[in-house]
Parts: C-alpha cells; sequence; structure tokens
C-alpha cells in the first residue's frame, strides 16, 4: 500500500443536533489540520513533548481546550494569571510555528434550521465541504496526489460506538460519491478513529483550534487571538449557509 506524504488530523467544536440548538454557540465547527507526516514527526511532535515535559514533568498530559479555558486538571494552575500567560504565550508559539494548512467549516445550525424545510446533518455537510477542500489541496497545492491520506479523528464513542459508526458511514457516502451532495467521488481518503487515550499530538492541535475557528464565525468583530494565530494557516474556511473564505 502507498501512503501519501500528508496525515489529517481533524476535530470538532459545538454539537451536530439541530433539535437542540445553543442561542449563545449555534455552531458547528470542524477543522482539517493538515500536515507533512515529515514536519509531523520531525518538527511538531517534538514541540509538544517539550513542552510538556516543561509544564508537567511528563508527557501523558493530554491538550484539550476546554479544560484549559476553564483551568481545570491537569491545568489547574492556570489560575495564577503569569503562568497562564507564559503557558499560552509557549503553546501559541507551537501552533504559530507549526507547518500546517487548515481547511475548516463551520455551520450555522440556527440559520439552517431556519432556511431548509428538512436541513441535512451539520456534521455531513461540514464533512463534505473539508473532504472537498483538503483533496483539492493536496492536489492542486501539495501536489500530492499518489498514495492513501489517512484521516484522524478523536473516537466519539456513544451507545456501542453508534457515533463512530454513523461518522463513518457518512465518510463512505461522500467518498464514493453517494452522498447526494457530493459532486463525485473524493477519493485517496481512510478515516481513521483513535482512542483520545492514545494521547495524539496531531489531535491535540486540532482540538486547540476548532472552537475558535467557530467563536470567529459566531462574533467575526471580536478580538479573537487565537483565531488571528491559525489565520496564516487557513487554506479554506466554509462557513454554510453563507460563504467560502480562502483568507491567503
Amino acid at each position: 500500500m502507498l501512503f501519501s506524504d500528508h496525515i489529517i488530523f481533524v476535530d470538532e467544536s459545538g454539537d451536530h443536533s439541530l433539535k437542540s440548538i445553543d442561542p449563545q454557540y449555534p455552531i458547528f465547527a470542524l477543522a482539517f489540520c493538515i500536515i507533512r507526516k515529515d514536519d509531523y514527526i520531525h518538527r511538531l511532535v517534538p514541540a509538544v513533548q517539550e513542552f510538556k515535559f516543561r509544564w508537567f514533568g511528563h508527557d501523558c498530559a493530554i491538550l484539550h481546550e476546554h479544560e484549559i479555558r476553564r483551568a481545570e486538571a491537569p491545568f489547574v494552575f492556570l489560575g495564577n494569571k503569569d503562568k497562564k500567560w507564559r503557558f499560552m504565550r509557549e503553546l501559541t508559539k507551537i501552533i504559530d510555528e507549526c507547518p500546517m494548512v487548515v481547511v475548516a467549516s463551520t455551520i450555522r445550525k440556527d440559520v439552517l434550521a431556519r432556511r431548509y424545510t428538512d436541513p441535512k446533518s451539520p456534521y455531513e455537510l461540514a464533512l463534505l465541504f473539508c473532504m472537498e477542500r483538503a483533496r483539492e489541496y493536496l492536489d492542486d497545492i501539495a501536489k500530492d496526489t499518489d498514495g492513501l491520506t489517512h484521516i484522524v479523528c478523536e473516537a466519539r464513542g456513544g451507545s456501542g460506538g453508534k457515533e463512530d459508526r454513523e461518522l463513518e458511514l457518512e465518510f463512505r457516502r461522500i467518498a464514493t460519491g453517494a452522498n447526494p451532495l457530493s459532486r463525485g467521488p473524493i477519493e485517496g481518503f481512510e478515516i481513521l478513529f483513535a482512542d483520545k487515550k492514545a494521547n495524539s499530538v496531531g489531535l491535540q492541535i486540532a482540538d486547540l483550534i476548532a472552537r475558535p475557528i467557530g467563536l470567529k464565525t459566531l462574533r467575526p468583530d471580536q478580538e479573537n487571538r487565537a483565531y488571528d494565530t491559525i489565520l496564516p494557516k487557513v487554506w479554506d474556511r466554509k462557513v454554510f449557509p453563507e460563504k467560502s473564505e480562502r483568507p491567503r
């Protein structure tokens, strides 16, 4: 089996349900972090490991945006303003220097529910948009057209792994062109589910950038320093039902 030179790590922000929409965050954001394997092995992983050893004394801590933001265990020390400033400065530097490309999709669930009588699942829409644009980036920009590229998602579990099975089924529909919104098959991808306990550096980076992307859509004029760090890496950010943005 021939594998591509890139790997994609995925995370989301918000839930994809249209049955109960949080008026404070009516957003579902999906982020694809595309990185060359050579850069991942020799640059990103060592930088994150060094960062963890420096702050925790070990590399078992999992960087999770929600827990960092709320200063919850194992990030309780971030309740100290000076430590939080230094921690965030170092973490921001790692993301800033990470040679990755971001393809993202943000679904305005409130607008989607109002505009369509039978709306598609926000996850289905976001996954389709991101897979289309990731394939376009790899083919046209990275010139990485040969070999299989893995799309790594964090296992969500649910009842007997039901959510993961549903996501994999939707991935297969999109990949084969069976999704009614697809313009045709999107070949060269394989989906992989990784347990959070796997402590994947790539998944942790994806987790850190998903919410800032969602907040940028929800409140575009609000200061968003995390998104400012991500912006130079954003190759395409699709907002639906609104527009597509290519910042560069």
